[in-house]
């Protein structure tokens, strides 16, 4: 047997800023751009997408968006690919990709292609769970604010950015395990 040493990594601590933004109801997509620039991928959730697949279409508006994609610079770009005909729709008419990384991307320059998920709030964690109420509320009696009018949202995404950890908090069926609380 083989012994490596692993060392136990630095804790973060909890009194730190945490973003909550609006969970939206989607398919996770990202954009991949090569280290030198020359290359760009789409990507589900789970894959790089090749030739002759998709998700929901979205390989194609990358392709169709490259020049535009490239001003995010190299390296794994996250986010979500919704709207009409993915999940909940939102009642558009077109497709939208949000970019998740709001500290980078929520006021600087992007891809007027791309869109940034919306802050409901930022602050200290020790503040957390009133916020989460109130974000949760927000949506709730305003409807989504990344579209706005439409009132059946889907939750929250809550980021620790010291920690660096992601938590969901979904309006409906919150308790129940992912497949099973979903709303199609």
């Amino acid at each position: 047997m083989t012994m490596e040493f692993a060392p136990f990594g630095k804790i973060a601590r909890w009194s730190r800023e945490v973003i909550i933004t609006e969970k939206i109801d989607g398919t996770n997509a990202s954009v991949l751009i090569s280290d030198d620039g020359a290359e760009i991928a789409a990507a589900s959730r789970s894959r790089i997408l090749k030739p002759g697949e998709d998700n929901f279409g979205f390989r194609a508006w990358v392709e169709a968006n490259r020049d535009a994609l490239l001003a995010l610079g190299p390296g794994q770009h996250f986010g979500e690919w919704w709207g009409s005909g993915i999940q909940r729709g939102y009642g558009l008419k077109v497709k939208r990709f949000s970019l998740f990384n709001v500290s980078r991307w929520g006021d600087s320059a992007r891809p007027s292609c791309c869109d940034v998920v919306p802050v409901l709030w930022r602050g200290p964690a020790d503040l957390l769970n009133y916020s989460i109420i109130r974000a949760l509320e927000l949506l709730r009696l305003g409807g989504s604010q990344a579209a706005l009018g439409f009132m059946k949202p889907e939750g929250i995404v809550v980021f620790h950015v010291a920690g660096g950890h992601l938590y969901k908090k979904t309006l409906e069926k919150d308790d129940q395990p992912k497949g099973k609380g979903e709303t199609p």
